[in-house]
């Protein structure tokens, strides 16, 4: 008999496996960049995401069907997903570093002046403007969705995460098309560099909070939340809130003072 609040897991084979369909994939990227090989590219990403739903299956289960996310489980929960995505700024840290310190000391090697002599950087006031205000509408979207919840309008809830949905996919299809209209490249100078790097992991922060969002939906619809307990949905807000203020911080440093 369980004589502890807290949940102690089963044996599962599921991240010793994830952990080996995650490192193909780099390895598998590599060899697609050098050789054109991508079986191993496409075998990591197909593993990865199988792997991935039957783990969050699992635990859709733990949590919604057998009752084991007491409240200590819980508070354990939302304390690791703080303290993820407080690694990812740790991660973004590194690329706003990269930017300032080249921008606000050029180099002679590229003219000493940023941006560098010959890149064409994006208007600031026209697809980023829009941009942010897309994330922002999003950012209150989902606000609305968290609000619904706690107050059990489960129909609002579903109109309001779908239209946060909606917004996302916009943003990474106008970053797209921001993308095919750019004079420069990723190998155009350090600005080329940090630019796509910072925006591009960025855009994929985005996808990753958009499919988190869509699993979010289904489990709305499939009544998973109610107002005492949808830690789900909860993980999914704070995460796409994390990439509405880096965006911010993005457009303020790399599209209007940066350029």
């Amino acid at each position: 008999m369980m004589k502890t609040p807290f949940h102690l897991v089963e044996y599962s084979p599921w991240p010793l496996l994830a952990s080996m369909s995650v490192m193909s994939m780099p390895i598998g990227l590599v060899m697609y960049i050098r050789h054109q090989h991508y079986f191993l590219l496409t075998l990591g990403l197909l593993s990865t995401t199988i792997i991935a739903y039957l783990w969050w299956r699992d635990i859709v289960r733990e949590s919604t069907f057998q009752g084991h996310h007491t409240s200590y489980v819980c508070t354990g929960l939302k304390m690791g997903m703080a303290l993820f995505i407080l690694s990812e700024v740790c991660f973004f840290f590194g690329f706003f570093w990269a930017y300032f310190h080249s921008s606000l000391s050029p180099s002679v090697e590229i003219g000493s002046i940023w941006p560098p002599f010959g890149v064409s950087t994006l208007e600031t006031f026209q697809v980023p403007l829009l941009n942010t205000c897309v994330l922002l509408l999003s950012g209150v979207s989902i606000t609305w969705a968290h609000h619904s919840i706690e107050e059990s309008k489960m129909k609002s809830a579903t109109y309001s995460l779908t239209i946060t949905l909606l917004l996302g996919l916009y943003f990474l299809l106008l970053q797209y098309g921001e993308y095919s209209e750019t004079s420069f490249c990723i190998a155009d100078s350090v600005y080329g560099s940090t630019f796509f790097m910072a925006t591009g992991f960025h855009g994929l922060h985005v996808l990753i909070g958009a499919s988190f969002i869509f699993i979010c939906l289904i489990r709305l619809c499939l009544y998973h939340f109610n107002k005492s307990h949808h830690l789900g949905f909860l993980a999914a807000a704070w995460y796409w809130h994390f990439v509405d203020v880096v965006w911010l911080f993005l457009y303020v440093s790399v599209y209007w003072w940066g350029s």
